[in-house]
């Protein structure tokens, strides 16, 4: 039988390029997302191996109640990724409250309950698992462009990940997180600006933008069995803009 993966925010995007990867590598995906049509419209052409489902990720009730749903569907996950995210690119003086706090809320509190509650139920049932976040390059060099909340959002889920990985090393149980730079996704065209595009790209040491599958090919390294050995790991696919 596949193992089973729940992405959130994958209704488009990132999240939808990792879930297809994973579904062309065998998995069985429920693809979660506020947006439920476009979430559908994401799995309309995989048949039976994949379900969308409709989950606000800052939301206990809604993240417990789509745990619930994928478990009834398929079976316990052995892999969630917790991509859900907010981006108001804005300067720093010009954040209001209500606009960091929304981003706090599904960022981080979204990526938090992603792994508590899915990490009780592999505890639960004494089974291993894998969990990967998607960070950012923002929340490595406390970068701009995104805004300081979605940088700072960004930085605390490396944090969680090391925790989480810490605490749950022992069940067989593997936190990582991937730090994407600047992929090459309308999101990023818009958030940078099409006329400011050619000066990002020609800064880039590789001289082009990343591809979106090679951070979904990465969540597939990171949750196969024989990976095991990889936790607290804050992989980096940026372009070479931050090098370790």
């Amino acid at each position: 039988m596949s193992r089973v993966a729940l992405v959130t925010g994958a209704a488009r995007g990132l999240g939808a390029c990792i879930a297809g990867h994973l579904l062309s590598e065998g998995y069985r995906v429920v693809a979660a997302d506020l947006d439920l049509d476009a979430a559908k419209a994401s799995v309309a052409d995989w048949g039976d191996q994949a379900f969308a489902l409709k989950m606000d990720v800052a939301s206990e009730a809604s993240v417990e109640a789509g745990l619930d749903a994928v478990e009834r569907h398929f079976g316990l996950p052995w892999l969630v990724v917790n991509n859900a995210a907010v981006m108001k690119a804005q300067k720093v003086l010009e954040i209001d409250i209500n606009t960091f706090d929304a981003v706090m809320a599904v960022n981080v509190r979204g990526t938090f309950l992603g792994c508590q509650r899915f990490a009780r139920r592999l505890r639960a049932q004494n089974a291993p698992g894998r969990i990967v976040n998607i960070g950012s390059l923002a929340g490595e060099n406390g970068g701009t462009a995104t805004g300081a909340h979605y940088a700072a959002s960004k930085g605390a889920i490396h944090t969680l990940t090391k925790v989480f990985a810490r605490d749950l090393a022992p069940f067989g149980i593997t936190v990582n997180a991937i730090a994407p730079g600047p992929l090459d996704l309308p999101s990023v065209a818009e958030t940078i600006g099409a006329e400011k595009m050619p000066g990002l790209i020609a800064g880039l040491p590789t001289g082009q933008l990343g591809n979106p599958l090679s951070v979904a090919r990465m969540v597939a390294e990171l949750a196969h069995p024989l990976s095991g050995a990889i936790t607290g790991s804050t992989i980096d696919i940026n372009s070479g803009l931050y090098m370790r």
